[in-house]
């Protein structure tokens, strides 16, 4: 079947340096040599997804290329005994969508040791309502939850709480009975975090602290941090005493102004969250999370659903920070 062709969305660095992406036909000989083809039915699309359409080297080296870092779908061919055809899988993270073809096209070719059984007890459309945003927002609530810092530790900070990450780790905190306060710079969707049970909304300037001062007021036992910079710095100044906090984002800054007072007088932990390079059995213990006691009800509520077709005009919001919560890809029945 390599002389079968399918739809993919394919962005191209043009001679003036400019990139420009587009819906092309591409044959399943030319995806990269594999041991697992799959088709897919959904993917999602994620701020890293928007980057690479955007031609940042920094997350793909090499163009022309295909964005996606998630994908689930059905196995067609497999050169393991681990997969067989018409078995439903997940592949998400790694470098799928980085530099190797991704999950914005209706087939993959993938290493095996990436791809992963679809979770008991979600549909394939579920996990990629989830998506690898869904799981680094599980990835931060399991380390709170291991940590512990249970529910009645005191309030916990989610930052960037509009993104996909921050809005699922703000669910989840509320279906486990956690306190929580968030934060956005989106003013007109504070009504928005309320609803989904945020105690408290503050805006980025009421999140950052410019005094200088080396510690602030203990507030937080735990925060999941999607932004970095001085937010990240000004959070976990502000934390209580033995809080954890998660660090899984830079949409602000990849740098942290920061001094050692509140790890040694307040023995705060910092736990940095990879969902590119999580091990495999991590990731399916909270795969399995999200699938059981943790699958929110609310789900749908913060999903927006597109076809390949739409892709393009919202990588453009996801640039300018016009888009709030998931975007799902549905290349289930693409012509």
């Amino acid at each position: 079947m390599n002389n079968q062709t399918f739809r993919a969305l394919r962005v191209e660095e043009e001679s003036d340096g400019r990139f420009r992406r587009r819906i092309v036909a591409r044959k399943i000989g030319e995806l990269p040599d594999h041991e697992v083809l799959v088709r897919v039915h959904y993917s999602s699309l994620n701020y890293k997804d928007a980057l690479s359409a955007a031609g940042n080297r920094g997350v793909t080296r090499r163009y022309p290329h295909t964005p996606g870092i998630d994908a689930a779908g059905v196995v067609v061919e497999s050169r393991v005994p681990d997969f067989v055809p018409g078995q439903e899988v997940v592949v998400s993270c790694y470098d799928l969508g980085m530099n190797t073809p991704g999950g914005l096209a209706q087939y993959v070719r993938v290493p095996a040791a990436w791809v992963m059984p679809k979770p008991p007890g979600l549909s394939l459309r579920r996990c990629m309502m989830y998506g690898t945003a869904g799981f680094t927002a599980a990835q931060c609530l399991a380390r709170l939850v291991d940590f512990p810092v249970g529910p009645d530790a005191g309030r916990i900070l989610v930052t960037g709480a509009t993104g996909g990450v921050g809005m699922l780790a703000l669910a989840l905190l509320v279906r486990l009975g956690y306190r929580t306060c968030a934060v956005t710079g989106k003013a007109e969707l504070a009504p928005r975090l309320r609803e989904l049970g945020a105690e408290q909304v503050l805006s980025r300037a009421e999140a950052t602290d410019e005094s200088g001062r080396m510690l602030l007021k203990g507030k937080w036992a735990g925060v999941v941090d999607t932004v970095g910079g001085p937010i990240l710095a000004t959070a976990i100044k502000s934390s209580r005493y033995g809080a954890l906090v998660t660090c899984c984002g830079n949409a602000a800054s990849p740098e942290l102004p920061l001094n050692v007072y509140p790890f040694i007088l307040r023995g705060v932990t910092l736990a940095g969250i990879d969902s590119a390079e999580c091990p495999m059995p991590t990731r399916r213990a909270v795969w399995q999370r999200l699938a059981g006691a943790w699958d929110l009800a609310n789900l749908e509520e913060l999903v927006t659903e597109i076809s390949l077709d739409g892709v393009d005009g919202k990588i453009d919001d996801i640039l300018a920070g016009r888009h709030q919560g998931r975007i799902l890809v549905n290349l289930a029945d693409a012509a």
